[in-house]
């Protein structure tokens, strides 16, 4: 099981953003992988969204996809393992 960390945001912070936990999480997971620091799929995870909807928000911020080796990788490993099923 990973670690998890807690990050305190003041309730005053928020209010004055207008943003909800929810929103907060989604942020961040866009910044980060706007940045290259995360996967698509690491990304989609920390926001709770599904792959597809993740996708759609990139593309409405005209955030470009990021599409590697390591992403390739990680979608090969995906379809052989449907194709197993």
């Amino acid at each position: 099981m990973s670690a998890v960390a807690t990050l305190e945001i003041p309730q005053d912070i928020r209010d004055s953003a207008r943003v909800s936990l929810g929103d907060l999480r989604t942020e961040l997971a866009v910044f980060l992988y706007g940045q290259g620091r995360l996967s698509v799929g690491k990304a989609r995870e920390l926001a709770g969204m599904a792959l597809w909807q993740f996708r759609q928000l990139l593309g409405s911020r005209q955030i470009p996809v990021h599409y590697g080796v390591a992403e390739l990788e990680e979608d090969v490993a995906a379809l052989r393992e449907l194709r197993r099923r």
